[in-house]
């Protein structure tokens, strides 16, 4: 039978995903793919901030959903850039790939975890606040996810868990 051959994270910066995504990769014997580091090294090895800071929130956007139209994967987690909903394109040729999974986060949570690591990399627009991002973002992420996954009061290892036991439903429902 023949599952789900990738999960794709989606949510806000902060979230976990890439954390989330390693463990769970790990666990299912996948790869492992974060789309902010690919689009760092078809950048130059360049980080994120520097890519926003020279290309504009906007065009780093473009930059995001070209470089997730282009994914072909299998057997692989794949944890997108936060911003990766802005871009219709992109959520649907990911979706191709696989479940999408929102892990959900509490704006305090997430403000607290941008605030520990500044250098982030935001696609956030002059005067935006993360409130204003999170109010923005939180139907789209709502709209393309297969898997809502509450990530307020669980560990970690809860997480991976939850995802893996939907990954493994939906492998036997096949």
């Amino acid at each position: 039978m023949q599952g789900p051959r990738n999960l794709v994270l989606i949510g806000m910066a902060g979230a976990g995903k890439s954390t989330v995504g390693v463990l769970l990769a790990r666990e299912l014997g996948f790869d492992f793919l974060d789309t902010d580091i690919e689009i760092q090294n078809r950048h130059g090895g360049r980080v994120l901030q520097e890519i926003v800071d020279e290309v504009g929130s906007d065009q780093l956007l473009e930059i995001e959903s070209e470089v997730c139209q282009t994914l072909e994967t299998d057997r692989t987690v794949i944890a997108t850039g936060g911003s990766v909903v802005y871009r219709d394109a992109a959520m649907k040729h990911l979706h191709t790939l696989g479940p999408i999974v929102w892990l959900r986060v509490p704006l305090p949570e997430i403000e607290r975890r941008i605030a520990a690591f500044p250098q982030r990399g935001l696609a956030i627009k002059p005067g935006q606040t993360i409130a204003d991002l999170f109010a923005e973002r939180e139907p789209l992420y709502s709209h393309y996810a297969d898997w809502e996954i509450d990530c307020d009061t669980e560990h970690i290892e809860q997480v991976v868990a939850e995802i893996r036991q939907r990954y493994d439903e939906a492998h036997q429902a096949q």
